[in-house]
């Protein structure tokens, strides 16, 4: 259904899909869900995992009981458990010739700008050379005040960062009811939500959560970044062999759909944004592109005001000086003082190294 129409697509792993509850790691899963992935990959979508498990591969390791760990050694754990969770994938996805990496995030990475930039270029490089990012909390040196505290949340973040059209959260149950299936029979799978106010109305989310291994509130947290990122969520059962095939033949499961398009939510973020760090003052032959809807090339630009850096919001002024727009600068001050008034195929002459063409995108760019 939406995943046939989905370029992107986030995919978050809950640790007890990777390591059963008597510490056995359930690699004929694991092989199952690589084989979904190489299908996915065949019909060209770039996909990012998020997986949880470091923590229990690495009690499984050292024959620690999960529970009993504090958090500074729950850290150690983490950093013995990253190793074996990455040999766990390497292994197992090299037989479908599936090649991934390994990012590594905190809060902190995702909620500043400018590191959530670096995220978002590194996310496309990976998908360019056709890589697999799988992604994990940085663990090891997250302490509680900046962690995200769970991967459903991570997740979200993760598919806003790369633009994703989908973001699928594997879970233990089939996804969102109307009461908690495991207690009462009378509950109902609910299909599809357009309105979380609306629809989750008469639902009792906590009451479901107690049951759950992620909990469903976070799920539900998870869908508020989602939907206002433009990007679709859904609620599966990770449980069974190929869950994303049986996502695609089944759709025994629960969508949250977008309330926006992924174009308005990064505009609105933009727009929305801090004060703006300088301005460029740009031609009348580049004002005119800008409003045809092109982007922001070099040639077009006439000066620069203020001190930035790539990824900074800056003000669009035209030779007048009256501000028309606004974007996200893909250089800094110092390398547009060097390329202003050139052609883009000098760039790369006149700053000694390959770069982007536009100044800024059109992409990241809104008229105000």
């Amino acid at each position: 259904m939406h995943l046939n129409n989905s370029k992107i697509i986030v995919i978050k792993i809950g640790s007890s899909l990777l390591v059963d509850k008597n510490q056995k790691v359930r690699k004929k899963w694991l092989s199952s869900f690589a084989k979904d992935i190489h299908k996915l990959k065949d019909k060209n979508k770039k996909i990012v995992i998020v997986s949880s498990g470091a923590i229990a591969l690495g009690c499984k390791k050292m024959n620690f009981n999960k529970r009993s760990i504090k958090l500074d050694k729950s850290q150690a754990i983490a950093s013995i458990g990253q190793i074996e969770l990455m040999n766990l994938f390497s292994q197992t996805f090299a037989k479908y010739k599936l090649n991934i990496s390994q990012i590594l995030l905190t809060l902190e990475d995702t909620e500043e700008r400018r590191r959530s930039l670096n995220a978002k270029r590194t996310f496309e490089n990976l998908f360019n050379l056709g890589f697999i990012p799988i992604v994990n909390e940085n663990d090891t040196i997250a302490t509680t005040e900046i962690k995200y505290g769970d991967n459903d949340r991570l997740a979200s973040r993760v598919a806003q960062i790369t633009d994703a059209d989908t973001l699928i959260l594997l879970s233990d149950v089939d996804g969102l009811y109307t009461k908690n299936p495991k207690v009462f029979k009378d509950s109902k799978l609910i299909k599809e939500v357009d309105d979380l106010k609306k629809d989750l109305k008469e639902i009792n989310i906590k009451g479901i959560n107690e049951f759950g291994s992620g909990g469903m509130q976070t799920k539900i947290e998870a869908a508020k970044v989602c939907q206002l990122a433009g990007c679709g969520m859904v609620i599966a059962n990770g449980l069974y062999s190929n869950p994303i095939s049986r996502i695609i033949e089944k759709n025994n499961c629960t969508w949250f759909n977008p309330k926006v398009s992924k174009l308005d939510a990064r505009k609105k973020w933009i727009i929305s944004s801090i004060a703006p760090k300088g301005s460029i003052i740009i031609d009348d032959g580049a004002k005119k592109a800008l409003r045809s809807g092109k982007s922001l090339l070099a040639a077009g630009i006439k000066k620069i005001s203020g001190k930035f850096n790539k990824g900074d919001h800056i003000k669009i002024l035209d030779r007048k000086n009256i501000e028309f727009a606004r974007g996200l600068s893909s250089f800094t001050s110092d390398e547009i003082i060097k390329i202003m008034g050139h052609h883009s195929n000098e760039i790369e002459k006149l700053l000694g190294y390959v770069a982007k063409s536009e100044v800024i995108h059109k992409d990241d760019m809104v008229e105000v």
